[in-house]
């Protein structure tokens, strides 16, 4: 931030200025300090300027969720310079790579809710049915669900649906919780807390979960061609994880439905990696207190370069 004076006529004007780039575009930002005052008039009314200023950059850096308003101009163009970033492109997957992400995708996703069972042995799962003595039944199973879940979504031609979201908690938990492929039942509740028990989400009320989950697949349904795929498999992750329509198994679904727009939209599938579960809780927790898009993006992109990693490795 820097003071800048311009002249008018036979006066001078002083603003707090901050330069920016966007894009190829060098953007700037003014807050009006005041007409032929001194140095020290313009140091007392810094500080409260840089506030102001500060509050416009953090608004600026925002991309706001569709799902609640219209996209602003300055938020549309800092999606238009965040996709070339991640230097984004259909990504035909070959039968090997997509063995690849499937086994990649089950240990992350698995992982990240808790699952003991490591990235080698989820290989030996899949491709030998072979597992240590120390696995429990429902890890393995759950190993199986999530690679089926994987399948069904590269190969269904269903776009966001509740029938869709239903059949894919039904596959992953299916010979594991007895509540697979059903909602949560009336009175209901779900709370997510941290490490420490702080409650960090509460999920809508049980009451609510079936006409929740009908107006996101409407909001798809009218937007699908109106935003860019990873607009849309954002905000429907977001949403999702937001209503929590299980009493279990909510993140693992979400992963696989963010994947099904991608896919439907001619992109490559995308893992978020155990490594960055961190992001991805405070993504979620950006976007449940002020519908703000930007880290959840930014963690796609991120995302999407660990896999062409992942790909040329192996």
């Amino acid at each position: 931030m820097y003071v800048e004076a311009r002249k008018k006529g036979r006066h001078r004007r002083y603003y707090l200025a901050h330069s920016f780039r966007r894009g190829k575009r060098v953007l700037k930002m003014r807050v009006y300090l005041g007409t032929d005052i001194t140095a020290a008039e313009i140091a007392a009314r810094k500080k409260r300027a840089e506030k102001l200023l500060g509050g416009r950059m953090a608004a600026r850096n925002r991309i706001g969720d569709p799902f609640e308003t219209v996209l602003s101009p300055s938020e549309a163009l800092e999606l238009k310079t965040l996709e070339p970033r991640g230097n984004l492109r259909v990504l035909h997957l070959s039968e090997e790579e997509w063995r690849r992400f499937t086994e990649a995708f089950t240990y992350d996703t698995n992982a990240i809710e808790g699952s003991t069972v490591s990235f080698r042995e989820v290989g030996d799962v899949l491709e030998k049915d072979k597992w240590s003595a120390d696995k429990s039944a429902s890890e393995v199973s759950e190993t199986y669900g999530v690679a089926k879940a994987v399948a069904l979504i590269r190969r269904t031609k269903t776009h966001v649906s509740v029938p869709l979201i239903l059949e894919l908690h039904r596959l992953v938990f299916e010979k594991s919780k007895p509540f697979a492929g059903k909602m949560r039942g009336h009175g209901e509740a779900v709370v997510v807390a941290d490490a420490r028990g702080n409650v960090v989400h509460r999920g809508a009320p049980s009451a609510h979960v079936r006409s929740l989950l009908e107006e996101l697949v409407r909001w798809y349904g009218r937007n699908r061609r109106k935003y860019a795929p990873l607009v849309l498999a954002a905000v429907v992750h977001n949403q999702f994880e937001n209503i929590h329509p299980f009493r279990d198994g909510n993140g693992r679904v979400g992963r696989l439905l963010l994947n099904n727009v991608l896919l439907k939209h001619g992109m490559p599938p995308l893992n978020i990696e155990l490594k960055h579960r961190r992001d991805y809780y405070a993504a979620l927790q950006a976007y449940e207190n002020s519908h703000d898009l930007r880290p959840t993006l930014k963690l796609m992109l991120k995302e999407y370069r660990a896999l062409k990693r992942l790909l040329r490795k192996r």
